[in-house]
């Protein structure tokens, strides 16, 4: 994607089949989150979590949770601990007599028109969809849409920018920096190849993945038939680097 989010320089595959995001589920969740924010709902310095964990906490993996329910926990705000148990908290938080799934259609694909998309399972990790709706999702962080430009930039912005922490797969960064929801490249080598620290976005284990650039204008979306492996974590670094390449140069 580039110039204002609405040309596509380069495609494969079937956009239309219906593939699982695993973890690039949060950035759906992440925006819903915004729309919350900007509609006067909730805010990122409400307290949500467990000890004092805040909204923010828990989208940007400062809570302190483990990954799991039953994980080990560690003090809030003291290390980035991956937590998909942190991001179904947060949403189970504020539904009430809501289905997570009714809260997703009516904040995100609803509006943006992502007709074939739907949450079939946790909210941290259960959106299934097709390409060209992952590829609307990325434009809506990009422009912004459904959001305002000041949340988009809050929640892309690191919190607590300095804590230590693991990105899955990918081993263990100092520091780890993430925003409320997407991963923020920082000074990172991995799976981001060398698009700016500012860069943004997610991969799942289903292999799947959008990386975003405000300042430069691009984005890139993928997803998978094969889940997330040795084989991702070889590839993705050149092939996005490349794919940034391509964008910049079109």
């Amino acid at each position: 994607m580039k110039n204002g989010f609405s040309e596509t320089i380069s495609a494969e595959g079937d956009l239309e089949e219906v593939r699982q995001w695993a973890s690039v589920s949060k950035m759906a969740v992440s925006l819903a989150f915004g729309v919350e924010v900007d509609w006067g709902f909730h805010q990122p310095s409400e307290t949500f979590g467990p000890r004092g964990a805040t909204l923010a906490n828990l989208l940007s993996h400062s809570s302190g949770l483990g990954l799991e329910e039953n994980d080990p926990v560690v003090g809030v705000a003291t290390k980035r601990v991956y937590s998909n148990c942190g991001i179904d908290y947060a949403v189970n938080a504020i539904m009430n007599q809501n289905e997570p799934s009714e809260w997703l259609r009516d904040r995100v694909f609803s509006p943006l028109g992502m007709n074939a998309t739907k949450l079939t399972g946790r909210p941290s990790s259960g959106v299934e969809g097709s390409t060209r709706d992952m590829r609307s999702l990325a434009e809506a962080w990009l422009r912004p849409d459904a959001i305002t430009k000041e949340t988009r930039d809050r929640f892309i912005t690191p919190y607590v920018p300095n804590l230590d922490g693991i990105v899955p797969g990918f081993g263990r960064f100092s520091p780890c920096p993430w925003g409320l929801g997407p991963e923020v490249r920082g000074q990172k080598e991995h799976w981001m190849g060398d698009w700016p620290p500012e860069s943004f976005g997610h991969f799942g284990q289903s292999g799947a993945l959008m990386l975003l650039n405000v300042e430069e204008g691009i984005g890139v979306v993928a997803t998978s038939t094969v889940d997330f492996g040795p084989w991702a974590v070889q590839l993705w670094p050149g092939w996005t680097s490349a794919v940034r390449k391509l964008a910049l140069a079109s």
